[in-house]
């Protein structure tokens, strides 16, 4: 999955930063909504990724039943967290 399609599936724009807190809340929903409908699991660890970056994503006990794809999440979490770290 595009992150940039991602973007314009669920918020309408791939400009982010630019909307308005209403937007942005609308946008998480549908976003969660479709995570819980989602079964193809590599589109929900896509899914799960950005609703993260964005602060929304579930905890990864109720997100992922295999051990496997907990572990990706986490390594995904360190890895966003350290760029996250660096840029600051």
């Amino acid at each position: 999955m595009d992150f940039d399609q991602l973007l314009v599936s669920f918020f309408g724009t791939d400009a982010i930063a630019d909307l308005a807190p209403g937007q942005l809340a609308d946008g998480i929903d549908r976003l969660r909504v479709q995570f819980g409908l989602e079964r193809d699991g590599g589109r929900r660890f896509a899914l799960w990724c950005l609703a993260y970056m964005l602060g929304a994503a579930p905890d990864l006990d109720v997100a992922f039943k295999d051990p496997a794809d907990r572990e990706a999440a986490r390594d995904f979490m360190d890895t966003v967290d350290r760029e996250i770290e660096d840029d600051g």
